[in-house]
């Protein structure tokens, strides 16, 4: 895979998510019901959930599995 496939692979599909919990916003891709891909558009610090010793912030993710069943991010069929 070239630089620029890869490049495109990983960027392509990313849509801005607002979180429900604190109002960051991130990039956010389905690759699949159990894969999520996530960017951060500012520093993790703008989540008031998230620090050193946590993994995940679980407001993030609730929000997200909101917006994947009210259709506002999909997650592809398989192929």
């Amino acid at each position: 895979m070239s630089v620029r496939e890869s490049a495109r692979y990983l960027t392509e599909g990313l849509r801005p998510h607002v979180c429900d919990g604190c109002g960051t916003t991130v990039l956010v891709k389905k690759n699949s019901p159990e894969h999520t891909s996530v960017q951060w558009q500012s520093d993790t610090s703008a989540c008031p959930r998230l620090g050193p010793l946590v993994s995940g912030c679980t407001m993030l993710r609730d929000s997200i599995e909101r917006a994947v069943r009210d259709g506002t991010i999909e997650v592809p069929a398989d192929d």
